[in-house]
């Protein structure tokens, strides 16, 4: 069976967010492979959702939740945010997830990166990261430290974007 596939999360079963483990999924019930690891806003905690039960946003009307915190997403018309609330698994940041957004739309998730994936984008995303020492990028920013970046890529124009965070 193919997996579901996120047009702002393209790279989703790459990043470590889906477990392969196997289970009943709490929210159609069958048998999966596949378990998601990641950020869930809800009252009430699935113990196991499946890729299937988010992209057909099945999982956050069963437990009225969300795979995205509202607050950290860019101003985006109503049906682009609901698509990333209820229908975009999210990824594993220090404090709180932060969705990009460019040309009226959400960026797609590309990976965590460091200096050193960041260098053929740099005048790209200076905008995003001008409040930060550029000494401090270049030496300090990495996939898994202390001090991790967050790339976007608009899904209209291909702009990189980046948020970066740290513990």
């Amino acid at each position: 069976m193919c997996l579901p596939e996120f047009k702002y999360h393209p790279n989703a079963y790459k990043i470590n967010i889906f477990t392969p483990e196997q289970g009943i999924c709490s929210v159609c019930n069958k048998l999966r492979e596949l378990k998601y690891d990641c950020s869930f806003y809800s009252i009430e905690k699935p113990d196991y959702i499946c890729p299937w039960c988010i992209a057909d946003g099945s999982a956050a009307q069963k437990y009225n939740g969300q795979f995205n915190d509202y607050l950290g997403i860019q101003d985006l018309p109503d049906d682009k945010l609901e698509e990333i609330l209820l229908r975009t698994p999210g990824y594993v940041g220090w404090q709180q997830e932060v969705w990009l957004a460019h040309c009226n739309e959400p960026c797609a998730f590309i990976d965590y990166v460091g200096s050193e994936e960041i260098e053929p984008y740099f005048d790209e995303i200076k905008d995003d990261i001008e409040c930060y020492p550029e000494d401090l990028i270049k030496s300090s920013l990495s996939k898994n430290g202390s001090l991790v970046g967050y790339l976007f890529e608009c899904v209209k124009c291909g702009k990189k974007r980046l948020h970066i965070d740290s513990d």
